[in-house]
């Protein structure tokens, strides 16, 4: 089997992970890693024992596909350049800062049938995975992630920093149009949202509660699912799932309905898992799970949170002050 071609441009704190993984794939060979920073791209060359680049374009004809792992401001940018020397794109998410950016790179990406994996990494924690064969027909999904501030991702909207994620995973859960979002959230460090909350209300009536931080004293990252005669808790940090179902018949000694839950912890790595289904999708030119087209549906009901959380900090000044 011949090998894969594989470069990382970025290796800041995420990207050499990436270098990483690859390093460890039987069937990828590492060609390079590149950085605006020569400093780190040759330490990390150094690391991965590869090949340093400190302009990216260098790379680009020695390669089959590239991990972008750079600030999102310049994930369209590129993008664009790699798919102009032909070369498959896994791009962290999200996976650019406009729409119209997003538009641009999933065109020429179809025009020169090139793919696109977005890096919407909670699709591979083992936890979601093993949790979707439980899923029916979800009533009510609540979502939680909170973090303490940490300037990495700090250059978006905390939408578009965290809450994607969960955009990503609920957009894949509920089989139904969007119908109605509201939103609100409020700055606290940056000059952008630091907390945010939305719900989500589609068109088959479920409904979604979605509350991110950046500058919480704890990290919490969990979704809660209710749907008929089922519950299921997740916890993505710790990679465990509840699924609880009600019994049929009896009650318990304080009158609640009896319910069977069992408990499910995973140890599989999401990023490894990630990258070797991009590698996969590389050699069966298959569709990648989170193509481009899903990273856009994230991006663009990020963008509606978005505009509602300015209107409304426009609408109570007095309330939303720094």
């Amino acid at each position: 089997m011949n090998k894969i071609k594989i470069g990382v441009i970025g290796v800041g704190y995420l990207g050499r992970f990436h270098a990483e993984k690859y390093k460890n794939m039987a069937d990828v060979e590492l060609v390079g890693v590149a950085d605006s920073h020569p400093g780190r791209a040759r330490q990390t060359a150094r690391e991965m024992q590869t090949r340093p680049f400190s302009n990216y374009h260098e790379m680009l004809s020695l390669v089959d596909a590239v991990s972008i792992v750079v600030p999102t401001k310049g994930h369209a940018q590129t993008a664009l350049d790699c798919l102009d020397y032909g070369v498959d794109i896994f791009i962290e998410k999200p996976m650019t800062v406009t729409m119209e950016e997003a538009d641009a790179v999933i065109s020429k990406a179809e025009a020169c049938q090139r793919l696109v994996q977005v890096g919407h990494i909670e699709r591979f924690n083992p936890a979601v995975m093993a949790m979707e064969q439980y899923i029916t027909n979800p009533i009510f999904i609540d979502s939680q992630r909170l973090h303490a501030f940490n300037p990495r991702g700090a250059d978006v909207d905390v939408t578009l920093d965290l809450m994607i994620h969960d955009l990503d995973i609920i957009m894949n859960i509920v089989k139904s149009p969007l119908k109605h979002v509201l939103a609100m959230g409020t700055s606290v460090i940056t000059d952008t949202s630091d907390m945010a909350n939305a719900r989500l209300v589609f068109e088959n009536g479920c409904t979604a509660n979605l509350t991110v931080s950046r500058v919480s004293k704890t990290s919490t990252r969990k979704l809660r699912i209710f749907q008929q005669e089922s519950y299921i808790s997740l916890d993505y940090g710790k990679k465990e799932i509840w699924i609880s179902k009600q019994l049929p018949t009896g009650q318990t000694g304080n009158g609640l309905p009896r319910d069977d839950t069992k408990q499910f912890t995973f140890t599989d790595d999401a990023l490894e898992t990630e990258l070797k289904a991009f590698v996969l999708n590389i050699r069966e030119r298959s569709t990648p799970m989170v193509s481009g087209r899903e990273g856009r549906l994230a991006l663009k009901i990020a963008h509606q949170i978005i505009e509602l959380i300015n209107d409304f900090r426009a609408e109570h000044p007095d309330l939303i002050t720094r």
